[in-house]
């Protein structure tokens, strides 16, 4: 090699060493601003019926679609229940639901709060991290109605409600206590309800089907979901360009019923069926979302999170969308409730172009996992009695880190059963669905069936071959596995914590002891 080549290398060798540290500069003057986060939860979708997810689908879901491409797509998320109440639960605080009093079904909108004050919330932590922090949309975690002790009738909607959002981490709620088929119908504003009932509403069309209640004139069933985004677009708008960064949950109330797409996007998704509809406004609100961010310029540095709280529920009618070839759990048998994949694998999408590379990850995660995720992420720590089920899943985003991976989850559904997955395979501890498809709890069919199931995922994701016979040493080492995670008060590393209410209940008995 002559002089001037020599020369030549160099001199580029130079600059891509440069290249190299500017880069370096880069993603490190990016970690050191703080991410803003946003958490949109779907309500009641199923892993179907995202089009990334399930090929096969019939529903057009462009805008989920895109943020998959751009982001990290997990294709083994769960969460740690079936129903509504306990996965928000165990969003918020990373804590499995079934260690507080709420041991099976779900809160209603008369139901006093289930998480304490006391307790660590990712919002909580995220306000201690700097965070300006906005719940906008479904709660579903109860709150305490002023004279709700004297009974429903008697609550005085002019007060404040105690312990609702911002009393455990957020700065600002706009929202609603429930489901959308939940009274009262009334909006809460941070802790006032925006205006007093005047009236009573009941219905009973299919798939619109909500309680009898009491509901205010500004309370529109048809116009909540519109609300939630116009809301969620505004509070984007108000602090993008503030000094702190923000943390937006937003718990959204669709395609749970009421499926009650509005005017616009009726017959939208073309197989004669709302819920189709349904799902697209919704795909479109997420999309609305991600352009305010881009618009404000923060979506670069902006954690977008897409996640679903549990399977798809039956209201949608599963035999109309079967008969034109959608199946919203995909693959997977069941749906809402279940112990079976249908009922806790989701979809679950996560975009920060500043640092997080597009691909897709079969990494185990649970919906548990943000508030040790961000801590990690953020460089922040909490105590011992918090986040008890939480794990990072920061190195699926490429953190170097040092934290013991998530190996194994517990599962719980609709009336109170558990499931226990490890590596491929899973045990239901119960001989029927715990929740609403076939075989039903308390069933004659259930009745005839193994008192335990043992499925193999990687070989039957169907969950159709029972192994129980072939491995019942794998069955008691799982059961001795439940028996650490429940009463140790925790799965992850640490001092053993208590769990709320009574040490035993009427689910933990295939844990076969007194304890």
């Amino acid at each position: 090699m002559n002089k001037p080549q020599v020369l030549l290398l160099r001199i580029l060798s130079a600059v891509f060493a440069v290249g190299l540290v500017q880069a370096a500069i880069g993603k490190q003057s990016a970690l050191e601003r703080k991410p803003n986060i946003v958490l949109i939860l779907a309500d009641d979708l199923g892993y179907g019926d995202i089009s990334c997810y399930n090929p096969e689908s019939k529903i057009e879901t462009p805008r989920i679609d895109a943020l998959a491409a751009r982001g990290l797509q997990f294709t083994d998320a769960h969460t740690n229940s079936s129903v509504c109440t306990p996965t928000r639960y165990g969003i918020l605080t990373g804590r499995y639901s079934w260690r507080t009093r709420l041991k099976e079904t779900v809160l209603y909108g008369y139901d006093k709060a289930l998480i304490p004050p006391e307790r660590l919330t990712v919002a909580s932590f995220l306000q201690d991290q700097g965070y300006e922090t906005a719940c906008i949309g479904k709660w579903h975690l109860g709150w305490d109605w002023a004279n709700v002790d004297a009974g429903a009738e008697n609550i005085d909607f002019s007060q404040p409600i105690a312990n609702g959002p911002t009393s455990v981490g957020f700065d600002s709620f706009y929202g609603i206590v429930g489901s959308l088929s939940m009274p009262p119908y009334v909006w809460v504003r941070d802790d006032m309800p925006t205006m007093v009932p005047s009236g009573r509403t009941s219905s009973t069309v299919k798939q619109s089907i909500w309680l009898e209640g009491e509901i205010s004139e500004d309370f529109v069933h048809e116009q909540v979901l519109p609300q939630i985004q116009d809301e969620a677009v505004a509070f984007i708008e108000a602090k993008a360009h503030e000094e702190e960064p923000f943390f937006l949950y937003l718990p959204l109330t669709a395609p749970h019923n009421p499926i009650l797409p509005t005017e616009e996007y009726k017959g939208r998704g073309g197989l004669g069926n709302p819920y189709a509809d349904f799902v697209i406004m919704m795909d479109d609100l997420v999309g609305t979302v991600e352009d305010s961010l881009r618009e404000q310029g923060v979506f670069d540095n902006t954690i977008l999170i897409f996640v679903s709280d549990n399977g798809c529920s039956n209201q949608a009618d599963f035999e109309q969308l079967a008969s034109v070839g959608h199946f919203p759990s995909s693959i997977y048998r069941g749906f809402k409730a279940d112990l079976y994949e249908g009922g806790h694998r989701v979809p679950f999408i996560m975009t920060w172009p500043d640092r997080v590379e597009a691909g897709k990850s079969d990494r185990l995660v649970c919906t548990t996992d943000f508030l040790a995720t961000f801590a990690e992420i953020l460089g922040g720590s909490f105590p011992e009695n918090a986040g008890e089920d939480s794990f990072s899943f920061a190195p699926a985003l490429g953190f170097a880190s040092s934290s013991v991976e998530r190996d194994s989850l517990v599962m719980h559904s609709f009336d109170g059963s558990f499931a226990y997955r490890k590596g491929d395979y899973k045990v239901l501890f119960s001989n029927h669905s715990g929740g609403w498809s076939f075989p039903r709890p308390g069933s004659d069919a259930a009745a005839k069936l193994p008192e335990v199931q043992l499925y193999n995922l990687a070989e039957d994701p169907g969950e159709t071959n029972n192994l129980q016979a072939m491995y019942p040493e794998l069955v008691e080492q799982f059961r001795e596995n439940m028996r650490n995670i429940v009463f140790q008060g925790r799965s992850t590393q640490g001092p053993p914590q208590e769990n709320d209410g009574p040490k035993t209940w009427q689910h933990i008995e295939f844990l076969d002891t007194d304890r």
